[in-house]
Formats: structure tokens, sequence, C-alpha cells
């Protein structure tokens, strides 16, 4: 793990063309994207081009590489909320990797600057440490301008009151930009275009690079805007009927089944937790991409639900995608053959299986 003051010695070996922002498509990498392309946009190095990596995507797919390298020459990438792993993305290109989920492998210096938060207490989010990278670039004074969206994607990723807690100073300096209220509000819409049927954060990226705050990510009457409301609607109809799923029980797991286009199955095994307080919750969506499924982990106890699973895995394929993301909520998204195989092995009937 690099510092911050990593970010800007990378910087320096960034070569001619376009600096490339990759970045998560939820409220958190958002977030980070937003901030460190407004950033860039404000120095020699930039306009950056934001990627977002949505549904089914992987920045570290010969897909993705291909991309990259068939459009404009690639100066340097910044890779945020997307995990950190050994692997080049563009082979030779300055990367660095700005993120705080458990890392996967450990890239060595030669193949990216790795600036994580991983480990440290607290932890901070990757819009948090996007913050501090921007900072570093554009000095605090000007990185101020950008501190309700770190604040945003932090309540994105841990809640308005473990936020609160853990970085009073950012969602101090947040509230200089808009009410609590309208922060709130600005994350479930920012968040809802991913979770909707059609999976496209753009227009929640789209408002994010140009808003001054949130009140006018709530406000915005643009068809950007209108796309997040819309997508909130979808996933708000199609979580009140997954709710109304009963869960399967197997030893110390709870399960609940639903078949969703929308990414509802992350707060419906969030939601249950407040009710199955002893049991490890996953929620589960076979109709979320054909051919897999996509679970969600949750517990109001079990402090590491990635060791959880990782006790549990079951033989794993090169699609399949196991136990990712945080201690306290990770998921995956594997082949429905590794899906019938892991719940066979907790213990559930053939009602489980995909």
């Amino acid at each position: 793990m690099t510092t911050v003051a990593g970010f800007t010695e990378t910087l320096d070996r960034f070569g001619a063309g376009t600096p490339v922002v990759l970045c998560h498509d939820d409220a958190d990498g958002l977030s980070a994207g937003a901030i460190l392309a407004r950033a860039f946009a404000v120095t020699s190095h930039g306009p950056a081009r934001v990627r977002v990596i949505g549904r089914g995507e992987s920045a570290w797919s010969d897909a993705v590489r291909a991309e990259l390298a068939a459009g404009p020459p690639v100066a340097g990438m910044i890779v945020t909320d997307l995990g950190v792993q050994a692997e080049p993305i563009l082979p030779g290109v300055p990367t660095i990797l700005v993120d705080h989920h458990v890392p996967r492998s450990e890239p060595g210096p030669e193949v990216a600057t790795v600036i994580s938060g991983y480990g440290a207490e607290p932890t901070p989010t990757s819009s948090l440490l996007a913050q501090a990278c921007a900072a570093a670039l554009i000095g605090e004074a000007e990185a101020e301008a950008l501190v309700w969206l770190a604040a945003l994607g932090a309540v994105g990723d841990l809640g308005e009151r473990a936020s609160a807690a853990q970085f009073p100073a950012v969602m101090a300096g947040a509230r200089r930009f808009g009410t609590l209220k309208a922060l709130r509000e600005a994350v479930s819409l920012v968040n809802a275009p991913r979770r909707s049927s059609r999976g496209d954060a753009a227009p929640a990226l789209r408002l994010l690079l140009r808003a001054d705050g949130p009140d006018a990510v709530v406000s915005d009457a643009s068809p950007d805007g209108e796309a997040l409301r819309q997508a909130r609607a979808e996933v708000k109809a199609a979580l009140d009927a997954a709710r109304t799923v009963p869960p399967l029980f197997a030893g110390p797991v709870a399960l609940i089944r639903c078949d969703s286009p929308c990414q509802i199955h992350p707060l419906v095994a969030q939601s249950w937790t407040h009710r199955l307080h002893r049991q490890v919750v996953i929620g589960a969506n076979a109709g979320f991409r054909a051919g897999f499924v996509h679970f969600a982990a949750r517990s109001a106890t079990e402090p590491d639900l990635i060791t959880f699973l990782q006790e549990r895995a079951p033989p794993l394929g090169p699609d399949d995608q196991f136990a990712q993301g945080h201690r306290r909520a990770t998921g995956g998204q594997v082949t429905r053959e590794t899906w019938n195989c892991f719940v066979a092995g907790l213990g559930f009937g053939p009602d489980a299986a995909a």
C-alpha cells in the first residue's frame, strides 16, 4: 500500500494522451470517479475520460483491455472502487489503484501504485481516498468544493450513522453544500440506475460531474435527473415484490431467492438481517443476468463474511466471482452450475437451486 503522496508521484510518469478513470457504478465508485475527473479538469493533466465499469464487467477483462487499447492514447489510468489485483490492465501504462476492498492479489510496483484503505481503522471508502488524492493534486482548499461527493460515497457504502461517527470532518464539510436529508436522497438516486433493469449508471455519473451539491442532484430536472427517478421507482417495485418471498434455512444460513432484472439482492439480504439476527442472510438473484446467479451476503452478527463464504466455497470456474467486497458486505456472481453446487454444500434442498 502506498500513501497518497504516491498518487502525484505516479502522475508524473503519465505519458502523452488522455488520463482514463475507471470506476465502479455504485455511489462510492461514481463519487470517486467524479472527484478525480473534476480534479483533473483544473490541472495540466486533464481533462480525463471516465469509464464506468458496470454490470457483468471487469476492469481486468480482455474486453475492457481491448476497448482501451483501441481508443485514443491512454496517458495513464486511475482505477477506483474496482478492487486490487496483481495483473496489469494495460501493460506498460502507469496505473493507480484507489480502493478499500479486500485485495484479491497484490500488484508489484512496476504494475500499479496502490492507494488502499483496507486495513485502516476506520477504513476510508474509495470516495474518501479519492478526495485525499484530489487534495494532493489541486490543494486542500480547492478540493473542499468536492467534499460533498466524498460524503455521498461514504454514506452510500457505510450509511449515514457510521459515516458521521468515523469521518465527522468530511460529513461536517458536506453540510456546507446541502442538508443531510438531501445527501441521503442523492445517495438513493445515484444508486438507482445501476440497480435498475437497464443497469446504466451514465446518467448518475453525468449529474455528479456537473452538480454543485446534493440539492442539485435531487432537484435536477434534466433527462438525467428523470432517469434516476424512474430507475428508483422501478427498483422499489421489484424490491417490494421480493420482500414477500419467505426465506429458506440451512444451518447458519438463511437464503432469500428472487428472480428480477433489477439488482435487488443486496437490498433483500440487508432487509432480512434486522429480523434474522443469528443467521448469515444471502439474497440470491437468478434473473439478473442470463446463466448466472448474483448473490449478496449480509449479517447482523458475523464479523467476517468473506471468510465465512470462503470456508464453504464450491469448486469455482473461470467465470465465477466469489466472496468479493467487504468483510461485512460481500457476495459474488457465479454460473448456475456453481450456484447449485454451493447451495447443496450448504445443506439446502432443490428449492434453492437455480
